[in-house]
């Protein structure tokens, strides 16, 4: 139990460490779209190779595609309450016509970022519990996923953090909020540990969907957009360069 505890600290200190890279300073723009371009790689391989392909060898297509689903409608809901709250209710359209075009930026950073992070809470549960469901299975923790996790999750901190930074948020809140974060999918693995016998193939296999359905919702609607606005055509090629490490990291291990 303890071990489960201190690996699921380890996979999941990287989404602090790259909050505090995010607050420390103000990283131009185009740096920070690059970092989340390279991170959107790495997560696009770990839904490919550590959710989906595992999903389905463990319950099959059927779990897979149920989780899925509602991961989705899970993190597209989640997200517009959080968006609703940060507007107070007001629509994008009629909120930008009515704010200073810096305030409307400021906004737009703000929300991206709390996307980014909502993102990386719903991925990092669900991701982590598995961890201490296989832990719990004696199957043990390779260090080249442990590495593929902080490939994917340290450029989402970072980027999460710069903008809320860039949008006015002061820096105790933005650490808090990723510690809460950090502390959550921390225990998740401890949680998986726990219930390890009740969990069927199935289920872990709705798990493991239920992560990827999230990440997808959160990477077209969220961070796609937002490195290819900030790194420009560059995107691209950081994407695939991400791609390419967290894959290689995922088949080693």
């Amino acid at each position: 139990m303890v071990m489960s505890l201190l690996w699921g600290f380890v996979a999941a200190v990287s989404l602090f460490i790259g909050a505090v890279l995010g607050v420390l300073r103000k990283w131009p723009d185009r740096l920070v779209g690059s970092v989340l371009a390279f991170g959107g790689g790495a997560l696009i391989a770990s839904i490919s190779f550590e959710l989906a392909e595992e999903g389905l060898s463990t319950g099959g297509p059927v779990a897979v595609g149920v989780g899925l689903a509602i991961g989705a409608l899970v993190y597209f809901t989640a997200n517009k309450i959080v968006e609703n709250a940060g507007t107070g209710g007001k629509k994008h359209g009629l909120f930008h016509r009515r704010s200073t075009p810096s305030s409307s930026r400021g906004q737009r950073r703000a929300a991206g970022g709390t996307s980014l992070a909502l993102g990386a809470f719903l991925d990092g549960i669900p991701e982590q519990a598995v961890l201490g469901i296989g832990l719990a299975a004696g199957e043990g923790v390779s260090v080249a996923l442990l590495i593929a996790i902080f490939v994917s999750n340290l450029p989402e901190a970072i980027g999460s953090a710069s903008d809320m930074r860039s949008s006015g948020t002061p820096r105790s809140k933005i650490l808090l909020l990723w510690a809460g974060v950090t502390a959550v999918c921390a225990l998740a693995t401890l949680g998986g540990f726990l219930a390890a016998d009740l969990a069927t193939g199935s289920l872990r296999a709705a798990v493991n969907g239920f992560a990827a359905g999230a990440l997808l919702v959160m990477l077209t609607d969220s961070l796609v957009p937002e490195a290819r606005e900030k790194a420009g055509e560059l995107a691209g090629l950081i994407t695939v360069l991400g791609f390419a490490l967290a894959a290689g990291l995922s088949l080693l291990s």
